[in-house]
């Protein structure tokens, strides 16, 4: 754990190393061929405005070379002889300007190009003054090679059933990679139209943002698809893919066309997709209340993918696990984690892409709000799903993150393309989404709908900012309490309590926004009065640190139940501490109801002991979600130094009555947690009472589970965890039939899969601790055409305890032929998460340290690296092991400040 938080805490120091020069060092930079370059910005000049783009594009798939003409209208503001745009590893060979006029059509004047590569930019110099207010087109023509990451226009890879290999490009812009693809002013508050001509060979399907309208036959096997003009958007949002995809399609109730692009040999896999997009899509024109602006909407599973999912506008682009569902070997988690990733890519249609943070330092604008509707919209389309019960752990897993020292506020300055990349985190997206969820149930769902529909409204194919948001809420709010102080008979409307209350949205929100971490509330009840005191929630801070003392202020909509509550409970807490006066004597009192709020509670006195009491006298007392709360909170406390373990483990004991799946994930998942760091520090006989500890308590439970693919999605996803727990534990019935269905599994060749795919994942693991379970394994992975069992059998190949295959498969991952090179992150993981793999993956990592950089940081981008390093240390503990790993992050600062960074 110390080691974690030296990382976290080096990662955090490191922000400061990136910033742009102050105005005292201020000097005009040297181009690439030794002249004065006119700008010294990281940001371009604001006086020159791009209207519209018209770009021809070639890739040659055979070459790995794509060549590009564009002709951009531009806008002057303020007279200027030089245009700055980005550019980033394109050859421009030509470049002339002329000014868009009837009169002077044809008059086509040569640009002087100077480039500088630290920036991104390009300086198109003109030996006449371009004039305010005129409408100029600069044209350009470039070449460039294929990138050969998974940015920019880059090429893609796979293989078919008979081990062919097929090629294809695809584009992933968002935040700073447009520059890759073509010359322009590759910021999100640039917005323009865009004319997309593709030149093709004749077998391959073009896509883009819009649909085809025409197709010219060139000659030599060439073609050149027209795509219509897009609405105005921004750069990131821009793509095109050529590809031998087959789709299938279906129309929504509002005339629609969505079609699902995929390698023709998974086709029977997108079904699901079309279905879920459909669905998603009309509800989201309902909820908006305005209609998605585009004739059609593609979803494309791209075989080498960075991230989950990239909601560009029209044409969103997914992994393939993002977006493929195998009935046969997909699980309950997979189906809903493909139901969710399409419900955020598609709120991106409007959260992003119609209305656009101004800047990436709000960026969570974009990602917080489609990670929230995620939860909106796939528990109205797909309510079976129970999606709201994982907001818990959206919010759990934001809490950790921001409970660290390193974290930051939700707006941060992001200058350079490196800051820019960090902003996609767990804080833009997990702890905005909570931020959200809290300020939906503070205002009531009406206000928050029409808030947004104000919102989205308001500033339509424009870029806006924080206060923005918080402007459209805090008018809609105001409205709805003007009619409720003024209308009889509205007393008993949700709302009404704010009548009580004299709140500002803006100044309420920017307490979360504005700064990092989250308030731990210290309630203190007596009687007929609640004593409560906020600070901040720290994780490896010590009473002797100054941050211990450092004082944070938030506004807290805290909500709350006695044992003697007929309602819930509310107050905004906006000091330091305050009181809450009752109407009558109370036993005990319980805050963060529901955990519909993003703080930590703790209960000092008798606090925590009323409720370890009442849990186990009725635990029904309180709702699944408040006991889910209860349970986080307490162990959250103890890694803090705020409560004791054999508290947090009291607080447990009545969970051997529980009987909603979701508290028992939770409290099973804590004492894993506990099990794992035991089980890490070589603790024998500690270990294996803990072992039997956990048997015996969660026993009855393990019996009752089926190896089946039946109940509800909480049922089955509690069926895989505790089963997978089980063989783990090397329970013998659980491996007894894991082994027997691994086996007859191998006796078809892999061929019948008499599987379910929920406990899939378990019966690998088991048959992988053979030496012929592995290697059948391994050839399986090679042939299948599901990613979701793909991802199975890795977890399984990664868990078996002989060095020399785990050895292997960190070899192939590095190789990134039959593993490919976006799952080499991950492979790293679970060898390091395997007691047999720990050493021999930190080791690997040690020795390709330079080839790692190479392949991820340059390729998938630092972010990757965050999993390895984690992962790969996450079991040290001595002084000397922190010295290790703190040397090789010092020497390396330069590539591994953004590590921490988690891509959706």
């Amino acid at each position: 754990m110390l080691l974690l938080l030296y990382i976290l805490n080096f990662i955090g120091i490191s922000y400061s190393f990136n910033g742009e020069r102050s105005n005292e060092n201020r000097s005009f930079p040297r181009a690439t061929n030794g002249e004065q370059f006119p700008w010294d910005k990281l940001r371009l000049p604001d006086w020159i405005i791009p209207v519209h783009y018209d770009l021809l594009i070639h890739p040659n798939l055979s070459s790995s070379v794509f060549t590009g003409f564009l002709k951009t209208e531009v806008t002057v503001k303020l007279e200027t002889n030089f245009i700055v745009l980005h550019s980033k590893h394109l050859e421009i060979t030509r470049a002339f300007i002329e000014e868009k006029n009837p009169k002077l059509q044809g008059d086509l004047k040569q640009l002087k190009v100077l480039e500088y590569p630290t920036h991104e930019q390009v300086a198109f110099l003109s030996a006449e003054p371009l004039l305010v207010d005129k409408k100029y087109f600069l044209s350009v023509n470039y070449i460039a090679n294929l990138s050969d990451g998974f940015y920019g226009l880059y090429k893609s890879t796979y293989k078919t059933k008979d081990g062919q290999t097929r090629l294809l490009v695809s584009t992933h812009f968002e935040p700073t990679s447009a520059r890759m693809a073509f010359p322009c002013f590759d910021e999100p508050s640039f917005k323009a139209n865009y004319t997309i001509k593709i030149r093709r060979e004749e077998q391959h399907v073009a896509l883009s943002n819009m649909p085809k309208v025409k197709t010219i036959t060139l000659g030599n096997n060439l073609v050149e698809d027209h795509f219509a003009e897009t609405v105005k958007m921004s750069t990131y949002l821009v793509a095109f893919i050529v590809s031998d995809f087959q789709s299938i399609s279906g129309t929504t109730s509002s005339g629609i066309k969505v079609s699902v692009y995929v390698n023709p040999e998974k086709l029977n896999q997108a079904h699901y997709a079309l279905e879920a997009a459909i669905k998603i899509l009309e509800f989201y024109e309902q909820y908006f209340g305005i209609y998605y602006p585009l004739p059609k909407q593609d979803l494309v599973a791209v075989p080498d993918f960075q991230s989950g999912a990239m909601e560009n506008w029209g044409l969103t682009t997914y992994r393939e696990t993002s977006l493929l569902y195998d009935p046969e070997t997909s699980s309950a988690s997979e189906k809903l984690w493909i139901t969710m990733v399409i419900g955020h890519e598609l709120a991106h249609q409007w959260f992003g892409n119609l209305v656009t943070m101004e800047w990436w330092n709000d960026i969570w604008l974009n990602e917080g709000f489609a990670r929230y509707m995620e939860f909106i919209s796939v528990d109205a389309t797909y309510p079976e799903l129970q999606v709201n019960d994982y907001l818990l752990d959206t919010c759990f897993t934001a809490m950790g993150r921001d409970s660290m020292n390193s974290s930051r506020p939700i707006s941060s300055k992001a200058e350079n393309p490196t800051q820019i990349k960090e902003m996609f985190d767990t804080v833009s997206y997990d702890k905005g989404a909570c931020i959200l969820h809290m300020l939906r149930n503070f205002l009531t769902d009406e206000v928050f709908q029409n808030g947004i529909i104000h919102y989205l409204k308001k500033h339509s194919y424009r870029n806006a900012k924080n206060n923005d948001l918080w402007n459209s809420l805090a008018n809609v709010s105001f409205l709805l309490l003007f009619y409720l102080a003024n209308t009889a008979g509205a007393a008993l409307h949700p709302h009404n309590y704010y009548v009580r209350e004299h709140f500002d949205v803006t100044e309420i929100m920017n307490t979360w926004t504005l700064q990092k971490g989250l308030p731990l509330i210290t309630v203190e009840q007596n009687e007929k009065r609640i004593k409560i005191k906020q600070e901040r929630f720290l994780k490896g801070i010590l009473p002797d640190d100054p941050l211990w003392a450092s004082i944070f202020l938030w506004q807290v909509p805290l909500t709350y139940i006695t044992s003697h509550s007929k309602s819930i409970g509310r107050h905004l807490m906006k000091n330091q501490s305050d009181t809450i006066e009752l109407e009558e004597d109370v036993n005990w009192v319980k805050l963060n109801v529901d955990m519909n709020g993003y703080y930590i509670v703790h209960y000092e006195g008798n606090g925590w002991n009323n409720i370890i009491k009442l849990l186990n006298q009725n635990h029904t007392i309180f709702s699944y979600k408040d006991r889910a709360n209860l349970i986080h909170n307490a162990f959250q406390l103890v890694s803090a130094g705020r409560l004791s373990l054999d508290r947090a483990l009291d607080l447990t004991r009545y969970l051997q009555h529980e009987t909603s799946n979701i508290v028992l994930l939770k409290g099973l998942g804590y004492l894993e947690g506990i099990y794992d760091m035991v089980e890490r520090r070589n603790i024998s006989d500690v270990t294996k009472s803990l072992k039997q500890y956990l048997l015996q308590y969660f026993k009855p439970v393990i019996d009752r589970q089926t190896w089946s693919d039946e109940g509800s999605v909480s049922d089955r996803m509690l069926r895989s965890k505790l089963l997978q727990m089980a063989c783990d534990l090397q329970y013998p019935p659980c491996l007894q039939k894991a082994n027997e269905l691994f086996g007859k599994w191998m006796g078809f060749g892999g061929k019948l899969n008499n599987i379910p795919s929920d406990v899939m994942k378990t019966v690998y693991s088991a048959g992988s601790k053979t030496a012929t379970g592995w290697n059948f394994l391994l050839e399986r992975y090679k042939v299948s055409m599901s990613g979701a069992e793909q991802i199975k059998i890795n977890s399984a190949l990664a868990s078996c305890k002989d060095d020399a295959n785990l050895a292997r498969l960190l070899e192939l991952g590095m190789e990134g032929n039959v593993i490919k090179t976006q799952d080499l992150p991950s492979v790293i993981y679970m060898v390091s998460m395997n007691p047999a793999g720990r050493l021999l993956a930190w080791n690997f990592v040690k020795k390709n340290w330079s080839k790692l950089l190479e392949k991820l940081v340059f390729s998938l981008g630092s972010f990757s690296m965050r999993t390895i390093i984690l992962g790969a240390t996450s079991h040290f503990s001595s002084k000397q092991e922190l010295e290790e790993v703190s040397l090789k992050l010092k020497d390396n600062v330069g590539y591994l400040h953004s590590c921490c960074i988690n891509y959706y």
